[in-house]
């Protein structure tokens, strides 16, 4: 078992972990009636970050990292269609389109998770809830948008695992610019935008100088999942080959991340106890 593996799969446990805390430390609070949205927003993200686990896996394991990139328009052509390396490329490429479509959802699934429950926060106060709902809407069009970059930009759609002859940068998934600088920007947008939603209100709120530095802490998560996603940007532009690889752990890496930052702040009741 390769070190990424045993890493991959150790963050999914103590993620899903982490989860069902939330849920322990809210059905105690208000009963199983009393769970809203965000909550049961948790079931998607469970479902999408270990079918996000997976996948990441069988790109090593069952595929060696390989996809429709990478190659030579000689070894294109010279690369039997029966042979091992011919199908491990192919179902790369397949297997990296899927990734792309779970993490991004698993991330959206998360950041409205976060919007429902600012709304919480601000129940009762309409003036607080007009950025929130600016949330919603932008995460809906940001999303829809990616998902479009990433099933529509190249077609036909059977070209985004084709091996010879070369499809072109939009046609591989693995490497996509696309994808790659679509994702980055509206990932880092959403982030920025969300974490801008209660700083202001947490520094304008009258509790002592340590809990409120603490509580901003709390909540700018956002800013680790952006910055590891422009370094797997980087990863992938400055090594076509290996990046994508390398890339595809750091996504695991961004998403548990994600699933930390975003639920600490629903378990923190315990953990003041």
């Amino acid at each position: 078992m390769s070190n990424f593996t045993t890493e991959a799969f150790t963050l999914l446990g103590i993620g899903l972990a982490i989860i069902g805390l939330r849920w322990y430390v809210r059905i105690s609070a208000v009963g199983i009636r009393g769970l809203q949205p965000d909550d049961y927003l948790m079931v998607l993200v469970v479902v999408s970050y270990t079918l996000e686990t997976i996948l990441r896996y069988n790109v090593g394991a069952r595929w060696h990292g390989l996809a429709n990139n990478g190659m030579t328009n000689e070894q294109r052509a010279a690369l039997d269609p029966a042979s091992d390396e011919y199908t491990w490329r192919v179902n790369g490429s397949k297997t990296q389109l899927m990734g792309w479509a779970a993490y991004s959802f698993l991330l959206w699934c998360l950041k409205a998770a976060m919007c429902t429950f600012y709304l919480r926060l601000t129940d009762g106060l309409k003036k607080s809830r007009v950025p929130i709902y600016v949330g919603f809407v932008l995460l809906i069009i940001t999303w829809i948008t990616i998902i479009c970059c990433v099933m529509l930009t190249c077609r036909p759609f059977h070209k985004n695992w084709q091996i010879d002859p070369d499809p072109g940068n939009f046609c591989q998934p693995a490497v996509s610019r696309v994808n790659l600088f679509t994702m980055v920007v509206f990932n880092s947008i959403t982030d920025l935008y969300l974490l801008s939603i209660p700083i202001p209100m947490l520094l304008m709120a009258q509790i002592r100088l340590h809990k409120k530095l603490g509580l901003v802490l709390l909540f700018s998560g956002g800013i680790f999942t952006t910055t590891a996603g422009i370094l797997r940007c980087a990863l992938i532009l400055t090594n076509p080959i290996k990046g994508a690889q390398e890339s595809g752990n750091w996504a695991c890496r961004e998403s548990f991340v994600a699933i930390v930052t975003t639920n600490v702040p629903m378990i923190f009741p315990l953990i003041r106890r």
